[in-house]
């Protein structure tokens, strides 16, 4: 059985002023749709372009903080005597995060505190260097246990 949406009693047109005004109706119906695609296709692109290069800024923000925490964790477990006053300069070509590590430590009470000064400075321009300064202290010997001293 086949089925057909033309009613039967009207005889079907050839050549229809309405069919070709329509057909050029759909070619600007499709020009208008390409140019507003390739609008938003370039809004999109410009969008990923900017969150990937946040993305990538932010690992190399994580790497510099990793390296930075982990300098200011290495020297503070080291003992007081064993840190040496003076610049340190080390430069680390390996990925994923190329930098130059400066390592200033001075003394400016003597034998008591030291101000230490860590600066990471990337070899990637896109990211940024930091610094970081802490200061270390002498610890002071506890008699809390000695019944003989006064």
């Amino acid at each position: 059985m086949k089925i057909s949406l033309r009613k039967l009693d009207r005889p079907a047109r050839v050549n229809d002023q309405s069919t070709s005004y329509r057909k050029g109706f759909v070619i600007v119906e499709v020009i208008v749709a390409m140019v507003l695609l390739a609008v938003a296709v370039t809004s999109l692109a410009a969008l990923l372009f900017s969150i990937s290069r946040s993305g990538m800024i932010a690992t190399g923000n994580a790497y510099r903080n990793g390296i930075l925490m982990n300098e200011v964790n290495r020297l503070e477990g080291t003992p007081y005597d064993s840190v040496a006053v003076g610049t340190s300069s080390v430069s680390i070509a390996a990925a994923p995060y190329p930098h130059t590590r400066t390592i200033t430590v001075t003394e400016p009470v003597a034998n008591s505190l030291k101000s230490v000064t860590v600066v990471i400075t990337p070899t990637n321009a896109r990211y940024k260097p930091d610094t970081l300064s802490f200061t270390r202290t002498k610890a002071r010997t506890s008699k809390a246990l000695c019944t003989t001293c006064i």
